[in-house]
């Protein structure tokens, strides 16, 4: 019993700095991380549901964190979040198959809800089309380049990091 009670810590304490991670990081370069053109660089820890559960709702709490911290409005604050924990979900389902793929839930998730949010909350008057781009290879860059440098660098430790054993 007292080892389920250290393992549900040590997902509580992983999922909380992988929060406060991504917020840090998305307040750090908050000019670059809203608005119809952005790369929101903490979005690499999208990344991270393939090494541990724990970055599902880690990466959902902090993109809600910076959202609200940011100033977002309600639907940007909720379905914003709502587009990185769906990508989160699916990248965690994708942890067994190329890592190629494991970055394209958060991509095509914040291409298909972020410019509805962008276009009908804060009236931008862009098309939704564009900013389906826009924000794309914004994410393409977060996710698809700085994602997949993060795993190649964190694939090296995941044992010493992430492993049961060194849990325990």
């Amino acid at each position: 019993m007292n080892v389920f009670k250290h393992i549900n810590v040590l997902f509580m304490a992983q999922a909380a700095m992988i929060a406060a991670i991504y917020v840090v990081v998305t307040l750090v370069v908050a000019p670059f991380a809203y608005g119809e053109v952005q790369v929101r660089i903490s979005e690499a820890l999208t990344i991270l549901p393939v090494f541990t559960p724990a970055a599902v709702p880690g990466v959902f709490l902090g993109c809600l964190i910076s959202n609200i911290l940011g100033g977002c409005i309600l639907p940007d604050i909720i379905f914003g979040s709502l587009a990185t924990l769906i990508g989160a979900v699916f990248t965690r389902t994708l942890r067994n198959k190329s890592k190629y793929l494991a970055p394209l839930p958060p991509i095509i998730a914040n291409m298909l809800i972020v410019p509805f949010v962008l276009r009908y909350g804060y009236m931008v008057p862009l098309s939704i089309p564009f900013m389906m781009l826009t924000v794309g290879v914004g994410e393409v860059i977060s996710c698809g380049v700085l994602g997949l440098i993060l795993h190649a660098a964190l694939s090296k430790y995941k044992g010493i990091l992430f492993s049961r054993a060194a849990r325990s």
